[in-house]
């Protein structure tokens, strides 16, 4: 039987990098303080690195769920549509089929 992957908070991922980041143990110490494989830890360290200019990003976040939100509302009358459409040609195919 197969072993269930661990899923962590992103509370606990963030505590766990900010740790490996400030550079008071070096990131074996860390990994086996916080039961985690060293590099799971240096993944988290460099994510966060990567991607924490994003935090101060507020208002891009928002802007980018809102068109998100308006896109879905736009596709969501054409993949209707699509469906309505792709059902009527089988009907009508099928319906002149069975006449023959």
């Amino acid at each position: 039987m197969k072993k269930k992957r661990n899923q962590y908070s992103a509370q606990r991922k963030f505590q766990v990098a900010l740790e490996a980041v400030r550079g008071v143990h070096t990131i074996n110490p860390v990994a086996s303080e916080q039961g985690l494989h060293p590099n799971q830890v240096s993944q988290w360290k460099r994510q966060l690195l990567d991607e924490g200019a994003t935090v101060f990003n507020q208002g891009t976040s928002h802007q980018r769920r809102d068109q998100e939100a308006q896109e879905a509302e736009l596709y969501e009358p054409i993949g209707r549509l699509k469906m309505e459409l792709e059902w009527l040609k089988k009907k009508g195919n099928c319906s002149t089929r069975c006449e023959e």
